[in-house]
């Protein structure tokens, strides 16, 4: 049984049960968002590529765990989850190949830039090493919104559906993994929230690209 819908107080604004129309949305905002709350474009230029390296698990395999908020028909947040972990554990290994072998094909052909490149270089090389560790056998959770909806209000929405059917499907711990800055109040603020800061590891796919360290962190929430 899926949890009923939410709104937060402004009514031109809901969280309602992903829908299969919503896909485009979904793909479109995580690219629209994926250089922190900025366009990915300068970091690398296939989208498609980047969209279903983030959401396609979440939109055509386990779309029934995952949520969209909705403003004037506009999808401008999600919150897509995973709660099967295994089946996700092994579909993604597929899907790394299958993903794998068309971005070798683009640039043996010459198809991408040189900060496209440049990510390339960094996923085979550096970012798994710089990835933080995940909790075993829990579920996930991929965040994303629009920069002008990125409230606190909308994100408790989204979560509280989450958190709500995660509990009656008998799920013991969530977690997510979130980029940002070096910001040591935002930590206190995962905590304050329920949230517990696992690992943290400084990122460097963006270097040249902001003047700031980039760390991603592991949130987990115990349930």
């Amino acid at each position: 049984m899926r949890p009923l819908d939410h709104t937060t107080p402004n009514p031109d604004f809901v969280i309602r049960p992903y829908q299969a129309g919503d896909r485009e949305a979904v793909r479109g905002l995580c690219c629209d968002t994926g250089f922190l709350g900025n366009p990915i474009d300068p970091v690398f230029s296939d989208r498609e590529l980047f969209a279903d390296y983030l959401t396609r698990y979440y939109t055509d395999v386990e779309p029934e765990s995952s949520w969209v908020g909705v403003k004037d028909g506009r999808v401008v947040a999600y919150l897509l989850c995973g709660v099967r972990w295994r089946r996700h554990a092994w579909w993604s290994a597929c899907h790394a190949l299958r993903l794998a072998a068309r971005g070798l094909a683009k640039l043996l052909t010459g198809r991408y830039n040189a900060a496209s490149r440049r990510f390339i270089a960094w996923v085979l090389w550096r970012g798994w090493r710089e990835s933080p560790t995940a909790p075993p056998e829990s579920a996930h959770m991929h965040f994303n919104a629009r920069p002008e909806h990125r409230r606190i209000r909308i994100v408790a929405d989204l979560v509280v559906n989450m958190l709500e059917m995660l509990r009656r499907r008998g799920v013991k711990r969530v977690y997510g993994q979130i980029a940002g800055y070096d910001h040591r109040r935002t930590d206190r603020l995962y905590e304050y929230l329920g949230w517990k800061v696992v690992d943290k590891r400084e990122i460097t796919k963006y270097e040249g690209l902001v003047d700031r360290k980039i760390y991603l962190c592991t949130v987990v929430k115990d349930l």
